[in-house]
């Protein structure tokens, strides 16, 4: 699975706090997935942070 933060990210940092290893603050401001598939060990983190995203901003690619 991949995942993809749209125009909506408001920057409030949750998905970095929760999975860094897949979500990073950019210096706009705003979250980034990593581009590549995420790794098995990790999808339950990321599906933490995609479900806890006040604004609905992260998506599967």
């Amino acid at each position: 699975m991949k995942y993809f933060v749209n125009d909506g990210c408001i920057g409030c940092g949750l998905c970095e706090a929760t999975c860094p290893e897949v979500f990073k603050m950019t210096d706009e401001g705003v979250a980034k997935a990593i581009e590549t598939e995420v790794p098995t060990e990790l999808e339950s983190a990321a599906t933490e942070a995609k479900d806890g995203c006040p604004v609905g901003a992260i998506e599967e690619a």
